[in-house]
């Protein structure tokens, strides 16, 4: 007989990993099953070995504001590892010699953001006020007309809120496309005015930025799959899932691994991408329109260039492009200068929403992101190449469109004890590493309440 603290996870990214460890936490017993050789989904990183430098798979940031992350990373011992900016400090270069900082000021929360926007000499005084104001009229859209922000994209927010050009390009898109990984044509303003609220117009901590001084798969995989496995659960790689197995009363039984091996749970979590988990349902499962609805979410490609060059060519730690197809630079020997980073001139560079480009091969990208460097840093031109990855995620994230926005799914399903985690969950986030941990401790919870009811029935 199936013992009701069993639980099967299927998937060891941030929200299979979050979902483990806070079962394990209450008491459950967990087999978590990871179809890769190593835990850590689509947030992962590795040892590059010529130079001994950790590279992530995508430039992963976290905030201040991302409360369930850094929660989660401090319960799995991983706290130390993580590296606070309190003080935002983005450089945006929209050419030579055209530099502007957005850096928050040292005044209580939300009056530090107000502080770095009437600083920012990319936009006239006049386009900084019109910013300003159109930041407050969308706090309240929020508040009195969430459903019509749902409906909206970005750059339709921006025609509503009055917006130059100028200011759409040098200060709302690059902010959209950070947070939201994907243009701002296609973006929900629901999702951008969430951002705000969470981590701009909150507290002074929350704008933060925070970076792991390891790689991300140092960061959380080992301590979280530490608790799982001592709370009596096993973790599993390269466990390919190939189908659940459901009775005639829509519970599932078992998984079917693709080595032939069958297990058996009380209750399951599926924290695997859309496309995954609908290779994994019953064909009468994968008919109703709850799962057909999950099949229609749309994904944005994500383009990350790791460039090492043989000289340091810019001692800002973060910075922005205006203008050109590269967004953001990312100064790994500044980001982590007190960390034992060992090259000076390790970038990376992140292309969001990159459709257009993501079939490109990766020698004419890495052509395209160095001609964009030389445009915005002079500096760079006479830098020699030593090394470079190109790296895609072709489905990096769940498009933050306000057709997929809306078609998100909550943990709980038709199948009575399967639920669902992952960034695409519909958490009121964007598809971030905070909305996948949020996801997982939701289902988490769900698998919790509903063997509560079981014990009490």
């Amino acid at each position: 007989m199936v013992d009701a603290r069993d639980v099967v996870v299927i998937g060891g990214g941030f929200a299979g990993l979050s979902a483990g460890v806070a079962l394990a936490d209450l008491g459950f017993r967990v087999a978590l099953l990871e179809r890769k050789p190593a835990l850590g989904g689509r947030a992962y990183s590795f040892e590059d070995p010529d130079t001994g430098d950790f590279v992530d798979n995508g430039q992963h940031v976290l905030m201040g504001c991302y409360n369930e992350s850094i929660g989660f990373l401090r319960r799995i011992g991983s706290g130390d590892n993580l590296v606070f900016h309190n003080d935002l400090e983005i450089e945006m270069l929209a050419g030579p010699g055209r530099s502007a900082t957005l850096r928050t000021a040292h005044l209580p929360g939300p009056l530090h953001m107000s502080a770095a926007l009437m600083r920012y000499r990319h936009l006239s005084l006049a386009e900084r006020y019109s910013a300003a104001k159109g930041g407050l009229r969308l706090l309240k859209m929020r508040r009195e007309d969430r459903a019509a922000l749902e409906k909206t994209t970005v750059a339709e927010l921006m025609d509503q809120l009055g917006q130059s050009d100028n200011a759409r390009r040098a200060f709302w898109y690059p902010l959209s496309i950070a947070t939201l990984n994907d243009e701002p044509e296609v973006s929900s303003a629901a999702l951008l005015a969430e951002v705000l609220v969470r981590a701009f117009f909150s507290r002074r901590s929350d704008s933060a930025f925070v970076y792991s001084r390891v790689g991300l798969s140092d960061l959380y995989c080992t301590g979280a799959r530490k608790i799982i496995e001592q709370a009596g659960g096993v973790v599993a790689s390269h466990a390919l899932v190939d189908g659940l197995e459901v009775d005639g009363d829509g519970v599932v039984e078992r998984v079917r691994l693709r080595d032939g091996r069958r297990l058996e749970a009380a209750n399951f979590i599926a924290a695997v991408p859309p496309h995954h988990l609908a290779r994994m349902l019953p064909e009468n499962a994968v008919a109703d329109p709850f799962f057909q609805r999950i099949g229609e979410l749309g994904t944005s490609p994500i383009i990350c260039v790791h460039v090492w060059l043989d000289r340091e060519v810019t001692r800002s730690a973060f910075v922005g492009f205006i203008g050109t197809t590269t967004q953001w630079l990312f100064n790994k020997r500044r980001i982590f200068e007190r960390h034992g980073e060992r090259h000076p001139g390790y970038l990376s560079f992140v292309i969001s929403g990159a459709r257009s480009l993501i079939d490109m091969p990766n020698e004419d990208l890495l052509d395209l992101v160095i001609n964009d460097l030389g445009a915005m840093i002079p500096a760079a031109r006479n830098a020699k190449v030593t090394k470079a990855l190109v790296l895609k995620e072709k489905q990096a994230t769940t498009a933050p469109s306000t057709a997929s926005h809306h078609l998100r799914p909550a943990a709980a399903t038709p199948l009575k004890n399967l639920f669902l985690a992952g960034d695409w969950i519909q958490t009121g986030l964007p598809a971030t590493i905070e909305s996948a941990v949020v996801s997982g401790r939701a289902a988490a919870a769900a698998v919790a309440a509903r063997a509560e009811a079981a014990g009490s029935g």
